[in-house]
């Protein structure tokens, strides 16, 4: 499932695609970690390769690609991947799970819109699956991640929590549209 869109003028052509390389979209989400950790100063989260295959094979990572590779992506599923109890969320038919959102650390520092984009996009594709909403969790210490979903319709679900390790976490939910 392609879907090229044109680019103004000087702009690599970009298209949508669903990722089929595990490597290359390990590699991206690692790369975003460890900007995005460093800008914060939190812990650089530890990702499992295994992860990255199962949802790459299952043809749940969905990207931007430009000509110099993968640009920013994230990952669409039907099945929480969190272990946050069901119950924080309000009532859904077909909830979809927004996760694994990276945008390539290179043009997150050019304040691309990227992340918008694809936060956009995982809304049109989940409500074209026949979702209702959209769920994600997030840590509420990343502010510009944060502040990205609530302007995009997400608003947060349950309390925040704290794993007593200093990572905390909060749970959102956005109609899909």
């Amino acid at each position: 499932m392609n879907h090229t869109t044109s680019s103004p003028p000087g702009w690599a052509e970009e298209r949508w695609e669903i990722c089929v390389d595990e490597t290359e979209v390990h590699e991206l989400l690692c790369r975003c970690d460890v900007h995005t950790a460093r800008r914060y100063g939190t812990p650089v989260p530890q990702r499992d390769p295994q992860t990255t295959t199962r949802r790459v094979r299952t043809c749940c990572v969905h990207a931007l690609r430009r000509s110099a590779g993968l640009a920013a992506m994230f990952t669409l599923t039907w099945q929480p991947p969190f272990a946050q109890d069901a119950a924080v969320f309000p009532a859904a038919q077909k909830p979809g799970y927004l996760s694994r959102l990276a945008v390539a650390p290179e043009l997150l520092s050019q304040g691309t819109l990227l992340g918008a984009r694809c936060v956009r996009r995982a809304l049109e594709v989940a409500a074209e699956a026949g979702a209702d909403v959209l769920r994600c969790e997030a840590n509420p210490d990343l502010t510009a991640t944060l502040e990205l979903l609530l302007r995009l319709g997400f608003r947060q679900a349950g309390s925040t929590l704290d794993d007593g390790a200093g990572v905390r976490r909060v749970h959102l939910q956005a109609r899909a549209a």
